[in-house]
């Protein structure tokens, strides 16, 4: 993905992660490299956003965005322990508007899974830091990424049967192109936070901030399912599986990764979440469905290459 991939429905490190250098460090040897673990981490963002779409007849989505961030800002907050003082009111204001991105993303990408299957929605949704990287680029050459991805969407969009993107639900498809626009604004904001919080301190913060924003949406549509014990435990495994755990994996990936092909890797996600949809929720995919998929996965990986030429030249 073209940028920090606060997953579809994740909280990723808050750097910008194409146009922000990483610095490269020597490491002792692991038994698992860098790119395994950024690999791992999709794998738990997607995972963890299938677990979402099975508590969603218990909760509907709105109440499982609430579970979602309420659980993964507990979790942060007891983690970092950021400090609230000594912050200039634009600090404050950066994280609001954090906030608010991170909510909007998380809500309307939920919105889309209850209707449109995952890898549909991931690939939609993946359109939206897809544009930003094409935007930031200012290469003729990343209209040709846009362009591919495009196709993608239209070959998934215009082939019919009834099944994958052939028979979305338009407004499911409106929520993941939606989500993608609020992810793009999550990641400016994502970098502008990571430049004025030290650690993790502004991803704590900001996740409070969705969480507070999320909760009365949550309580209308949920009400007492919300405290229903067994659904607060699926809440608190979507909300290590979709941020804690993934973002602990990526912060140790950056350390040894070039931020280039870090954000080339995550342009799999789509691919990712194609088949945990296949393997927990029984989506099934056709060839063409896997074709668009990967030709969106192929505009991803050409912009980012795009970008990281114009920075160095």
């Amino acid at each position: 993905m073209p940028a920090t991939s606060p997953t579809s429905d994740r909280a990723a490190p808050p750097a910008d992660l194409t146009t922000t250098p990483v610095p490269s460090r020597p490491a002792a040897p692991s038994r698992f490299g860098p790119v395994a673990l950024v690999i791992a981490a999709g794998v738990s963002v997607q995972f963890g956003a299938a677990l979402a779409v099975m508590i969603m007849p218990r909760t509907g989505a709105a109440g499982a965005v609430t579970l979602r961030l309420a659980a993964a800002a507990l979790v942060l907050l007891l983690l970092c322990r950021p400090k609230v003082r000594g912050y200039a009111r634009a600090d404050w204001g950066t994280i609001v508007a954090f906030g608010v991105a991170m909510a909007g993303m998380n809500g309307l990408f939920y919105q889309a899974v209850d209707r449109i299957p995952l890898g549909p929605a991931v690939t939609l949704e993946v359109l939206g830091p897809l544009a930003l990287s094409v935007i930031v680029s200012r290469r003729l050459v990343s209209l040709l990424w846009a362009g591919l991805a495009l196709g993608g969407v239209a070959l998934l969009a215009g082939h019919g049967g009834g099944e994958g993107f052939g028979g979305l639900d338009l407004l499911g498809a409106a929520f993941a192109l939606g989500a993608g626009a609020m992810w793009a604004v999550y990641i400016v904001f994502s970098a502008r936070t990571g430049r004025r919080f030290p650690q993790a301190d502004g991803l704590a913060l900001a996740m409070a901030v969705a969480a507070v924003l999320s909760l009365p949406l949550g309580v209308i549509e949920a009400g007492p399912a919300l405290l229903v014990p067994s659904t607060l435990a699926l809440g608190v495994g979507v909300a290590v599986l979709s941020s804690v755990l993934p973002y602990t994996l990526e912060l140790l990936a950056l350390r040894r990764l070039p931020a280039p092909t870090f954000a080339i890797l995550m342009s799999l996600e789509p691919a990712i979440a194609a088949t945990a949809g296949f393997l927990l929720l029984n989506q099934a995919m056709s060839a063409l469905d896997a074709l668009a998929i990967a030709l969106v996965i192929a505009a991803s990986m050409g912009a980012v290459r795009s970008q990281t030429r114009t920075k160095s030249d």
